[in-house]
């Protein structure tokens, strides 16, 4: 693989990181990292404007045709989406389970046309990973150059690392420092970022594990017994309706352990190692509603429902421990994606510039079941 040189890559990343990045004190020395002031008002915008611009410049050296193959449960999707809409050379088919984005979610990746294929799917995204994944092993499709844009991609992972460097530094105010970083987690691509951030010198008194009623993690931690959670549990934060997280796989290894696809254990991880550097908390919707009311209604703070769930797995977390700590939660996506939530509880937001209009496009999205044939004949139609 030929090396981009070093004025393409400052050239792609002011490109990429032309938003601001929000960390907003709440009390004391208790912090929120707004990760939504991307194009799509989401953290994915961080890795997938990333992704998409070094995937071209390749793209046009080798001048090759390549189609990016996505699963999504939500806002990954819209970021990649739009991340490389428009872009010669490159075409992007994004799977996501119909019934468990939220509507502007969908439009987000339904109204942009051209290059971008959206396709609303009967199924849970666990699924729709499993088929993604397939049609990679399938030798019949490699005429096609599919490639990746999900997390199991390490282009989307890496540039993630850069925004835990960056909440450390905003925060920390002497160099004994550490804090807790509360991170909400569906397919632990953003919290395996932080644990990276870690491995490479960040500063860190604990990474809490923040999962909604998908626990599958919380209980390993506890129990050291792994059982993915089929199908997915829908939840409020739709993101991180995960039963099986793929980059479990990537967090294991780091801790000296394995595990298989579908999540049979073939090496266990140091877990001393791993406790010591983790918790991991699962946050019911219940709790979710009352935090996301409990932060409006004493801090004036909006938080949609995964940073509502990060939110209170850090004050879970704190709950005994001294005021002093300091602490982030990550706030990965803007409130006004989730309009229902919000207004059910009587919470208003503005729209941020990025979503206005949304709501009027038309929408062009192929449906489908969710079957590997289905998903088979349509890549294959693409040529």
């Amino acid at each position: 693989v030929p090396e981009m040189p070093e004025e393409e890559l400052w050239r792609i990343t002011k490109e990429a990181y032309d938003f601001p990045v929000p960390v907003e004190r709440v009390w004391g020395r208790r912090y929120l990292l707004r990760l939504d002031q991307g194009p799509t008002a989401s953290f994915k915008d961080f890795a997938a404007r990333f992704l998409a611009r070094a995937m071209q410049y390749f793209a046009r050296e080798s001048n090759d045709q390549r189609i990016i193959l996505v699963a999504t449960s939500g806002d990954t999707g819209s970021a990649v989406a739009n991340a490389f809409h428009g872009l010669e050379g490159l075409k992007v088919v994004v799977l996501y389970p119909a019934r468990e984005v939220s509507q502007r979610q969908a439009k987000q990746m339904n109204t942009l046309g051209g290059n971008v294929v959206a396709v609303a799917c009967e199924a849970k995204f666990d699924q729709l990973q499993a088929l993604v994944m397939r049609a990679f092993e399938d030798r019949e499709l490699s005429h096609l150059n599919l490639t990746s844009a999900n997390s199991i991609n390490w282009g989307r992972l890496l540039p993630q690392v850069g925004y835990h460097l960056y909440s450390y530094l905003s925060v920390a105010e002497t160099k004994e420092d550490r804090p807790v970083d509360s991170v909400a987690s569906g397919n632990f691509g953003n919290v395996t970022a932080d644990f990276l951030a870690m491995r490479m010198g960040k500063p860190v008194s604990r990474i809490v594990v923040a999962t909604n009623e998908n626990d599958e993690f919380p209980a390993f931690m506890e129990t050291g017994i792994y059982k993915p959670i089929k199908p997915s549990r829908a939840c409020l934060s739709n993101a991180m309706n995960v039963g099986n997280p793929s980059n479990l796989r990537r967090l294991f290894h780091l801790y000296g352990g394995s595990i298989d696809r579908q999540g049979n254990i073939l090496r266990m991880p140091d877990m001393d190692a791993l406790r010591r550097d983790a918790v991991g908390i699962s946050i019911s919707d219940h709790t979710t509603r009352l935090t996301i009311q409990e932060a409006y209604e004493r801090y004036g703070i909006i938080l949609e429902p995964h940073g509502a769930v990060a939110w209170a797995a850090l004050k879970r977390y704190l709950w005994d421990r001294s005021e002093d700590t300091l602490a982030v939660a990550t706030e990965t996506a803007h409130p006004a994606k989730f309009p229902e939530v919000l207004e059910e509880m009587g919470v208003e937001v503005e729209l941020p510039q990025s979503l206005r209009g949304l709501d009027e496009r038309p929408s062009h999205e192929l449906k489908i079941e969710g079957s590997y044939s289905e998903l088979r004949e349509l890549l294959m139609s693409l040529r």
